[in-house]
């Protein structure tokens, strides 16, 4: 009978063992911290503009803590694996890419600004000075680029092919009367390269950051209200309905904040909301 017991009683004990590890287990999903929340920004006006949130929740006991890229893919790489909380720089095209290439767990949460991208150039006034053969410039990465194609489809440089998606790339470009070189490069050496290209469409972030600005310097630019590229602000997918993420929304959507972004760009860059 005491063996029996004793059996009993180890068996009820690795039982109570697995539930205990097993609960562990289920609870991966956090709910991040109201207190202090770390969030991935590009640096220029993304930065500027969240460190004017960061203000604001402070105020109320949140301390948001930034941490700056030069790029726009590590962001998202380090808000998968933890290393963030949250990012505040990229479009929904963008970010639905690299959803669906690298299977991030990761959504978005509440629009932000937009940037309103534009074709700069220090040898010519007028896209329709471009010489045969000259090159242009557009940023390498999905999304962007075709942002970029368009625009100078817009300008009637380029012609894409009909159904261009994010995806598309200078193979997909089907008119080019001037035969012109389509340089793809990376987005944040696009402003360095304007003395070896004719033009370039830059995004408005890495071209303030070189001292441009949509509205003085683009000899050719994306419309300033309605842009059809809201960036967003985005967690991990099992962090899109906490508390502090709606704070947050509450603190970007503010009348401070709007007045700010207003004061401080000018038109380059626009609340989105």
């Amino acid at each position: 009978m005491v063996r029996k017991l004793g059996t009993v009683l180890s068996f009820g004990l690795i039982l109570s063992l697995i539930f205990v590890l097993t609960a562990c287990g289920s609870g991966s999903s956090k709910s991040l911290s109201d207190k202090e929340i770390t969030v991935g920004v590009t640096g220029g006006p993304h930065q500027q503009v969240m460190e004017q949130v960061a203000k604001l929740a402070k105020k109320d006991g949140l301390t948001i803590h930034l941490k700056v890229f030069n790029d726009y893919n590590q962001p998202n790489t380090a808000l998968n694996e933890k290393e963030l909380d949250a990012n505040s720089y990229q479009t929904l095209p963008f970010l639905k890419n690299q959803i669906q290439n690298k299977n991030y767990k990761i959504t978005d949460a509440f629009k932000t600004v937009a940037f309103p991208m534009g074709i700069y150039s220090k040898k010519i006034k007028n896209l329709k000075d471009l010489k045969n053969g000259a090159k242009i410039a557009v940023p390498n990465d999905p999304a962007n680029e075709l942002r970029a194609l368009q625009l100078f489809e817009k300008a009637g440089v380029i012609k894409l092919k009909k159904g261009a998606g994010v995806t598309s790339t200078k193979r997909d470009v089907i008119g080019n009367p001037k035969h012109l070189q389509i340089v793809e490069m990376d987005a944040a050496q696009l402003p360095a390269q304007l003395d070896e290209v004719a033009a370039a469409g830059i995004n408005t972030n890495f071209a303030m950051g070189a001292g441009l600005t949509v509205l003085k310097d683009a000899i050719f630019h994306e419309p300033l209200v309605n842009n059809p590229y809201p960036n967003y602000f985005v967690v991990r997918t099992e962090n899109k309905n906490d508390k502090v993420v709606k704070k947050l929304e509450k603190y970007y959507h503010s009348p401070e904040v709007k007045a700010f972004i207003k004061k401080t760009f000018g038109g380059s860059v626009v609340p989105a909301w």
